[in-house]
């Protein structure tokens, strides 16, 4: 068993970069599938994947959305039989990303650039200073 899992949103990041799985492998599901993975209690494979688990890393952040995280927080809270205000199911995530890099597809990120904000209010191109 694993205490410390790895994931990422791209196969590249995940395979190559940290040895670990996509997000979207790991919660089963598809883009566009529209059935999210359920998880009934007793003995199924992600629980035992999850029962020792106490890291998780997660490369890339700043292509994963908001939707994302909040999918991958259900099925872990439910993996570990914890009530979802348990965030990730009392697992430690640790992110890593550069934020100033690519957006999340099809998703909300999960900040906001405040000088880019200030930039356009301002009239500025946000390459200028």
């Amino acid at each position: 068993m694993q205490m410390m899992r790895k994931l990422a949103p791209t196969g590249i990041a995940a395979a190559a970069d940290i040895g670990g799985m996509t997000i979207h492998s790991f919660l089963d599901e598809h883009h566009n599938s529209g059935k999210p993975r359920t998880i009934k209690p007793g003995g199924s494979k992600l629980e035992k994947e999850w029962r020792l688990v106490e890291y998780l890393l997660i490369d890339e952040m700043n292509m994963a959305g908001i939707n994302l995280l909040a999918k991958l927080n259900r099925i872990i809270c439910s993996a570990q039989h914890v009530n979802l205000q348990v965030p990730f199911g009392g697992v430690n995530v640790i992110f890593f990303g550069d934020y100033s890099q690519y957006l999340p597809v099809y998703d909300a990120p999960l900040h906001t650039d405040f000088s880019l904000q200030s930039k356009k209010r301002s009239g500025k191109q946000p390459n200028e200073k």
